[in-house]
């Protein structure tokens, strides 16, 4: 126990203190987890074990969920070109050649060849996905086409694990594996569906009438691990899972609170996940095959930028095609999971095996690098063409009203903001509000305005003005603090009490503040003197 806790607390202080080194370089926190776990096994001589892998397993869970809260199921069917066309096309061009090449150039037998091959065309979703949402580029043209590549990728892995599966045993045949796979899938989806559709909106409400955020926090907890070990347990992937859960909450009233409350546990537990990435890297492996590692790095991140730029060029610009290229030329976790199987079923070469996680890891590892300067990778080849990247953003809005509250004056906003035909969005923490709010069809979104997530989520940095509408004199200096530390500047219109309150926001940049006490006075006597 105290070993452990001596591992725990070392490689919380070399991560802190790497990253912040880093960090006056701009390098992502995501390099210096991974050199992390290269020092910590090196250190200890301790290497990734099941249970440490597990754990480190669910910041993809939490990725894949908070993903998944962006996609309703008709969002996805909007993308079904980007994911079961141009994935589909990527995942089986890019395998088939990597399988070809791994068995007649490199003499690897066929059915480590296509596993290796299969391995390849998949892409880092933790790295790419972060890192896009992080820069706001998830929302870009090219963030999309990336997304629809990444989602089939990940729904790809489950025939991969597959494979492995077939070729291990002689046991059961092609035919009753299938079958089996397929009625999984019915059921997995089919429970989800139901549960989703029948039982998540009920079960949420009576959660946020208990008003306690700690209950609401261990009930979306419950839906991710149990929507993932459900997924899990059918022999599928627990991200698969995650996703559905996520795309299931997304159909509901409560999903921008629900991403809000889980950001700490997605970043935190995905720098485990690339701790235990670091740790599977081999130095000596490196100083032994350093020019055969490095020759295949480069072969496979070219092979697959080819391939994906070739796809996507067809009715897209070359811009574009370019930039989505680049973006998901890495190869990604999933793929260390699938040596992983395949080494333990006796398919892969131990050499061979760890060649190609050190491989995997050094493509990772380079990979934030490509993605903070894709826009000037793609300037040297490809000139940049009037609008071909217009964004997408999340709520569809551009320069409308964010409203923070729905009480009485509120609504009364509300109520001259639609007679004035312009566009608004509401954020209110009181779920009986919120269904007021619905009930009249008005955009009122369940949500605490005073989480820095939840603004942007509402698209704050592109809003025509913030409107702070709440009588809550702590909610309402938080909130302002929050619009304050945005380095675009937002015009923000807060509504105060009385002069005591005004004063409390003296300090901070509020464009117009309101002193309701004031205007109300000002108001009657008016009246009074007509």
């Amino acid at each position: 126990m105290n070993n452990f806790l001596v591992i725990i607390l070392t490689a919380t202080t070399i991560a802190i203190l790497l990253n912040l080194f880093l960090k006056r370089f701009h390098v992502p926190t995501i390099i210096g987890y991974i050199f992390t776990g290269t020092l910590i096994s090196y250190i200890f001589h301790l290497y990734s074990s099941d249970e440490l892998n597990h754990i480190a397993e669910f910041g993809i869970v939490f990725l894949m969920f908070t993903i998944g809260l962006e996609f309703s199921i008709n969002h996805l069917m909007s993308m079904k070109k980007e994911v079961f066309f141009n994935g589909a096309l990527q995942v089986l061009i890019t395998g088939g050649i990597f399988s070809l090449l791994a068995q007649y150039i490199f003499d690897i037998p066929e059915k480590s060849a296509i596993i290796i091959g299969f391995a390849f065309a998949l892409s880092s979703t933790a790295i790419v996905l972060k890192i896009l949402n992080d820069s706001g580029n998830i929302h870009t043209v090219h963030g999309r086409k990336v997304l629809g590549i990444l989602l089939f990728q990940d729904i790809a892995v489950i025939p991969l694990l597959l494979m492995i599966n077939i070729f291990a045993t002689d046991s059961n045949s092609l035919s009753s594996l299938l079958l089996e796979t397929f009625i999984s899938a019915l059921i997995v989806l089919g429970l989800l569906f139901v549960i989703g559709k029948y039982f998540l909106n009920s079960f949420f409400a009576k959660v946020v009438s208990s008003e306690s955020d700690e209950i609401f926090v261990a009930s979306v907890l419950l839906i991710v691990v149990g929507a993932s070990y459900l997924a899990h347990a059918f022999g599928f992937t627990y991200s698969l899972g995650a996703f559905i859960a996520g795309m299931m909450i997304s159909e509901t009233k409560y999903k921008h609170q629900v991403e809000a409350d889980l950001i700490p546990f997605r970043d935190l537990l995905l720098g485990l996940f690339f701790i235990t990435i670091g740790m599977q890297i081999d130095i000596s492996i490196i100083q032994s095959y350093f020019i055969e590692i490095i020759l295949l790095l480069i072969a496979v991140m070219i092979i697959k930028t080819g391939v994906i730029f070739t796809i996507l060029v067809t009715y897209v610009n070359k811009r574009i095609s370019f930039k989505s290229a680049l973006s998901i030329c890495q190869v990604g976790e999933f793929s260390l999971a699938v040596f992983a199987l395949a080494s333990a079923s006796s398919l892969l070469d131990p050499v061979i095996n760890q060649i190609l996680i050190v491989m995997v890891a050094l493509s990772m590892i380079l990979t934030p690098f490509i993605l903070r300067n894709v826009k000037f990778l793609a300037d040297l080849f490809i000139k940049e063409e009037a609008n071909n990247e217009h964004i997408i953003c999340s709520s569809g809005l551009h320069d409308h009203i964010i409203v923070c509250g729905y009480g009485k004056l509120g609504q009364e906003i509300v109520y001259r903001l639609k007679k004035m035909d312009v566009k608004f969005l509401v954020i209110e923490h009181d779920i009986n509000l919120v269904k007021l709010g619905q009930e009249r069809n008005e955009p009122v979104f369940f949500g605490n305005a005073a989480m820095k997530s939840i603004l942007k989520q509402c698209s704050v940095k592109t809003c025509k003005a913030v409107i702070v509408a709440i009588n809550n004199e702590k909610k309402l200096r938080l909130i302002c603090e929050l619009l304050n530390s945005f380095k675009e500047p937002i015009n923000t219109v807060v509504k105060v009490a009385d002069y005591e309150e005004k004063k409390l926001l003296k300090d901070l940049d509020v464009n117009h503040i309101v002193n309701e006490g004031r205007e109300v006075a000002k108001s009657l006597i008016k009246e009074a003197l007509v």
